[in-house]
């Protein structure tokens, strides 16, 4: 019985959003639940999967809070 935990900062991916969607959280579900059939043979009715919105303001990254370290992180053309 696999249990997986997604976590993600709590914002939206867009700017009027300020939460992750029911939709984008329904396919992280179905995506994660996925992989571990197709990795590991687990049964989609036996795999767990539990998503957490952290507060920005309490992840971090590169020894810095994570709205700090994306303004100083260098602009990436697409």
């Amino acid at each position: 019985m696999p249990i997986v935990t997604i976590q993600v900062t709590r914002e939206g991916s867009s700017p009027e959003r300020g939460a992750v969607t029911a939709k984008e959280k329904a396919a992280l579900i179905k995506g994660a639940s996925q992989l571990l059939l197709d990795v590991l043979n687990k049964p989609l009715d036996a795999t767990f999967v539990v998503i957490e919105e952290v507060e920005m303001d309490n992840w971090g990254v590169g020894g810095l809070p994570v709205a700090e370290y994306r303004r100083r992180k260098p602009a990436q053309s697409t």
